[in-house]
């Protein structure tokens, strides 16, 4: 049995989480499509989006492709993940410099669990980014 098999399945979903959940998530009307942003963003988000297939496609590869390096192959598509998800929560607590916000009016909007507003992209990204730090793990005891 393959001995990164989990975390090969974990990382996947983290890969995907990245790669193909974003274009779900930002390629319609509350983001790349959204008349009430400007053009500028929108080609930011977009450029964003392709970019992140972009990695994520490369990330499948190394996670998948057999190789002698497998696990060094591994580590790099986790150090994808962690770049990614490392940059949204660095956007998320730096918001007051940049006067940011998790989301916006027209777009997606916390949702109410247990009393308390959840931001759909934070929990989303904690998640994932909890599977990200297993995965890692797994990969590091081999």
């Amino acid at each position: 049995m393959d001995r990164f098999l989990l975390a090969r399945i974990l990382l996947t979903l983290v890969t995907i989480g990245y790669g193909a959940l974003t274009v779900k998530a930002d390629f319609n009307k509350t983001h790349a499509t959204n008349p009430l942003w400007t053009g500028h963003a929108r080609f930011h988000v977009v450029w964003q989006i392709t970019s992140y297939v972009g990695f994520a496609l490369i990330a499948l590869g190394l996670i998948w492709l057999p190789s002698p390096e497998a696990q060094a192959h591994l580590y790099l598509a986790c150090a994808f993940a962690a770049i990614i998800y490392g940059a949204f929560f660095i956007t998320v607590f730096s918001m007051p410099l940049y006067g940011g916000r998790t989301y916006d009016d027209n777009g997606y909007r916390p949702f109410a669990v247990a009393g308390m507003q959840w931001d759909a992209n934070v929990t989303a990204f904690s998640v994932l980014t909890v599977a990200l730090i297993v995965s890692v793990a797994l990969v590091a005891i081999g």
